[in-house]
């Protein structure tokens, strides 16, 4: 992809992000080998190459929104217990104080609480995924938080403010798990609850946007809901990726991991 002058539309993307720096240690039983492969394959399907990445983080919550305002945000090893050489990954992607500043404005005038964070770096659900999707760290990036109410329809309503950024040539990407309960990966049951919870999340997303945002609102009615995600911060970055759209989403991802828990990813046209 070569930088246009012209902005075209840019998708919003709902993907799930792994776990820790799974993509940079040996994998020899080939567990995060499709999921990676999905997230490369987001950058060969874009129109032109994006202005910038907005990335809604599954791992930080504030009092209202906030929007990474840095030049040069760092990295957050926000993760225990992996070897030595996942603390010193490195994705060195610019920030655009610019544009944080008119996420934040766009954000305030649709009646929504939000703020700008020039100290906070980037955490593993953001780099992590990135870094895969796009190695060269060429693009301007910026974080965004969840408001931690958790509310499902501010989240929506998030996406809504934010969606002229996607005419600007921004990249909206929802970074959580459509499935995150890290029991189910040794418990069969557990598992086939994610399935249950997976088929609900197709049906929701895919259809047309007023029945979608109706039951992403109500998600909790879905079939194994709560044991699914027993707290929804992995769900949310999906209400506002969803909410940046006004047409059914589609399938873009969708896998057993280990041959087990049922994941999916989502793009929004």
């Amino acid at each position: 992809m070569e930088r246009q002058s012209t902005p075209v539309r840019q998708p919003a993307f709902f993907i799930t992000h792994g776990g820790g720096p799974c993509f940079f240690m040996p994998d020899t039983g080939g567990v995060w080998t499709q999921l990676a492969a999905h997230l490369r394959a987001i950058s060969p399907a874009l129109p032109q190459t994006p202005r910038a990445l907005l990335v809604v983080s599954a791992h930080w919550e504030t009092a209202g929104f906030a929007v990474s305002g840095c030049d040069r945000p760092g990295l957050l090893y926000d993760y225990h217990g992996f070897p030595p050489e996942t603390y010193a990954l490195t994705w060195p992607a610019a920030g655009d104080p610019d544009l944080a500043q008119r996420a934040v404005e766009m954000l305030d005038v649709s009646g929504l609480t939000a703020s700008i964070d020039c100290v906070r770096g980037w955490d593993h659900g953001v780099f992590v995924p990135m870094k895969v999707a796009f190695p060269d760290a060429d693009i301007p990036c910026l974080a965004m938080s969840l408001d931690r109410s958790l509310d499902p329809d501010l989240h929506l309503r998030a996406g809504r403010a934010l969606a002229p950024l996607r005419d600007e040539g921004v990249v909206i990407v929802g970074s959580g798990s459509s499935f995150h309960n890290m029991r189910a990966m040794a418990d069969s049951a557990l598992a086939q609850c994610s399935i249950d919870f997976d088929a609900w999340l197709h049906d929701a997303v895919t259809s047309q946007p007023d029945r979608r945002d109706v039951a992403l609102r109500n998600w909790e009615r879905a079939p194994n809901a709560r044991i699914s995600h027993p707290r929804e911060e992995h769900l949310l970055p999906l209400m506002v990726a969803a909410g940046t759209s006004d047409l059914p989403g589609t399938v873009i991802y969708r896998e057993k991991l280990a041959g087990r828990v049922a994941l999916s990813g989502f793009r929004f046209d």
